[in-house]
């Protein structure tokens, strides 16, 4: 069982990985909203399944509905947008070097709203090296010139947003006792239904134009990248332990960096790799420096 919890974290690290290639093709037919709607919408019915299979959902839940609604634009409305935005705007290899900050933001939110992160010397260097290197990335002396400083910005926003999430989840929905893969439907069904309301899908049958862009959107962004990976992530929580299960977040930077390089053609300095090694060795001495404390899986 071990072992395949393990083939599960490689399958979660990939897919993840992934999803920035799959983002940025679909950029080229449709816009970013139409993108989030798919993957929201391709994510939520598995879950929903599975969901409904183990039998999670209780009518009682509803009475946290504003949790739910809160938790599904933080964890997923917003931040699919804001980094499907950004996406369009970068090449696919620097948002997914971007998206290794995605802890330093998880730590700066709970460090503020929580109080319960240990702020000591070794959690800021860390820091201050990760976001050495996301400055690295951007080049902002460049004024804009080589890296769309917007775009920055807007993977900037969703990594906020995320960590907002696990600050929100961890206050508020872990005292409940409802189960994350019941959450995670709940998540993921109310930002379905504020994207089919607010989205607009004018010319969006143009992502069938080309039937590899369509499939990696709706199958690889939305059904594996956004759904199944969700399920994979709380399955691992409960055999490997959340601590181990976080290590998944290292990877997809780096799976994201290789498959802008190998499929799209995308440039790569060798400053950029630096600054993403910069990026996750911040990530790793900022976590090394942390007091272990228990981990519920309802605050992912």
């Amino acid at each position: 069982m071990k072992n395949n919890a393990w083939l599960i974290f490689g399958l979660l690290a990939l897919v993840w990985g992934m999803t920035f290639l799959f983002n940025k093709m679909a950029s080229t037919l449709i816009s970013p909203m139409q993108i989030v709607a798919v993957r929201v919408v391709m994510g939520f019915l598995p879950v929903l399944v599975f969901a409904i299979v183990r039998r999670s959902l209780n009518w009682w839940h509803l009475r946290h509905i504003h949790h739910f609604i809160v938790m599904s634009l933080l964890a997923a409305t917003v931040y699919y947008y804001a980094f499907a935005k950004g996406i369009s705007l970068l090449p696919s290899s620097v948002a997914g070097m971007l998206s290794g900050a995605i802890p330093m933001f998880s730590f700066i939110a709970a460090a503020i709203f929580l109080r319960s992160e240990p702020v000591n010397m070794r959690s800021i260097i860390g820091l201050l090296f990760g976001f050495a290197g996301v400055v690295a990335i951007a080049k902002p002396w460049n004024g804009g010139t080589s890296v769309d400083l917007s775009g920055v910005l807007y993977v900037a926003v969703g990594s906020g947003c995320v960590g907002l999430s696990f600050v929100y989840a961890r206050k508020f929905l872990s005292p409940l006792g409802i189960s994350p893969i019941a959450l995670c439907t709940y998540q993921l069904g109310f930002s379905s239904i504020t994207l089919l309301v607010i989205g607009d899908f004018n010319g969006m049958t143009k992502i069938f134009d080309d039937w590899k862009i369509a499939a990696g959107l709706f199958i690889g962004l939305g059904l594996l990248g956004t759904g199944v990976a969700f399920m994979c992530y709380y399955f691992l929580i409960g055999k490997i332990g959340a601590v181990r299960t976080a290590a998944v977040t290292y990877i997809p930077p780096v799976i994201g960096l290789m498959t802008g390089a190998l499929v799209l053609g995308e440039s790569v300095a060798p400053s950029d790799i630096i600054a993403t090694v910069a990026i996750l060795a911040g990530v790793f001495i900022m976590q090394s420096g942390r007091t272990p404390t228990p981990q519920r899986a309802s605050e992912t």
